[in-house]
């Protein structure tokens, strides 16, 4: 085997635990600023989010620790999280977040994250969810 070949084949896993050649992402440099910005008026400590589900989402333990029905960021799998299922619109309307149907708009609420950031999200995921 060709020494191209077989370097190739070695540093396959390392870049895709890496999020295929992307940079790591960090939860407090990418992420947090993310919650801060899109969640934690609902999710924090007396947010309507926090009181129905008892979902915090104000440091990292308590985005890892989940909701009161179980966890919600499976790490290394974004499409096992449910956290990203439902920032990704890959749930049903009414449980997507941050809230964006007609009622949520009307309050002035509603709106959708954008594709990069909910790419960025599942690449944190993707890389293990390390509070970083």
């Amino acid at each position: 085997m060709d020494t191209t070949l077989r370097l190739a084949l070695l540093l396959t896993p390392v870049m895709l635990m890496n999020g295929c050649g992307q940079g790591g992402v960090s939860f407090s440099d990418d992420i947090q600023p993310i919650f801060a910005k899109s969640c934690i008026s609902c999710h924090g400590e007396t947010g309507e989010g926090a009181m129905a589900s008892d979902y915090l989402m104000t440091d990292y333990n308590g985005v890892m620790k989940g909701t009161s029905y179980g966890p919600v960021v499976v790490p290394g799998s974004r499409m096992s999280s449910s956290l990203y299922l439902v920032i990704a619109g890959k749930t049903a309307p009414e449980i997507r977040m941050p809230p964006h149907n007609d009622e949520s708009f009307a309050e002035g609420r509603g709106f959708m994250l954008s594709a990069e950031t909910i790419e960025m999200v599942g690449l944190w995921i993707d890389q293990g969810a390390k509070n970083n």
